[in-house]
């Protein structure tokens, strides 16, 4: 199943990169998705959803198959399990950067593969629900990407002259990311304890409530598989 979705961001390209990049940072815009590992250069999390009085979760993991930075492109590979046996899902995502003046447009192109009782929804209800989650992704992103600079604060170049107010230095591009064995290498295994609890995601207030049922497991897979989103499907 193919989903794709364009979004635009009030950054300029650079600092929408290295936002998007940070899956530990990006984490929390993730509705109801936490990190809780990092093993090389995959990452572990779970996502919470909750139906009622019922919480439930779920379980997955994400790693960059590619890391263009000087093209602004990454290729994500992720995975989603429902624990109850609803059906597993894949995705490979595709996140590809475009400079629009000041702000940044973000295509996002997701090959989705799902199996297992999940595999009989259809493609319509998966793409609402990946729709309404990436509004709200998107949402806490302009947050982040927010930087307030003071116009009355002059800052000093390099050489020791004065820039006038409000001017900022340009942006360091990033460095190109290491091949993965080197990411693995210097990243090591480790777990995430600084990550704040994530709150549940409301389906029933996602959904609907005439199909909040039926796109449960949808739901779960898709926000684990995100996680993101930027992922992003966020799904």
């Amino acid at each position: 199943m193919k989903i794709d979705n364009e979004f635009t961001v009030s950054a300029p390209i650079d600092r929408a990169w290295t936002v998007l990049t940070d899956l530990e940072g990006i984490a929390p815009c993730m509705p109801g998705a936490q990190l809780t590992g990092v093993d090389g250069d995959v990452y572990s999390g779970k996502v919470k959803i909750k139906v009622g009085p019922v919480v439930s979760e779920y379980a997955g993991t994400v790693r960059f198959a590619e890391k263009d930075d000087t093209n602004y492109r990454a290729v994500i590979d992720a995975k989603g399990r429902d624990s109850r046996g609803a059906g597993n899902a894949s995705a490979t995502i595709t996140a590809q950067l475009k400079a629009d003046g000041t702000r940044t447009i973000v295509t996002v192109d997701t090959d989705l593969k799902i199996s297992g009782k999940i595999a009989q929804f259809g493609s319509g209800m998966i793409k609402e629900v990946s729709e309404k989650l990436l509004g709200q992704f998107v949402d806490c992103l302009e947050g982040k990407l927010t930087v307030t600079v003071p116009e009355d604060v002059a800052t000093e170049s390099p050489g020791g002259a004065q820039q006038p107010a409000g001017a900022q230095a340009a942006p360091a591009r990033p460095s190109a990311a290491p091949p993965a064995a080197d990411v693995q290498g210097a990243v090591g295994k480790r777990t995430i304890t600084h990550a704040a609890d994530s709150e549940p995601l409301d389906l029933m207030s996602i959904a609907g409530k005439s199909i909040y049922k039926r796109a449960l497991p949808v739901a779960a897979v898709l926000v684990v598989v995100a996680g993101v989103i930027v992922y992003l499907i966020v799904s």
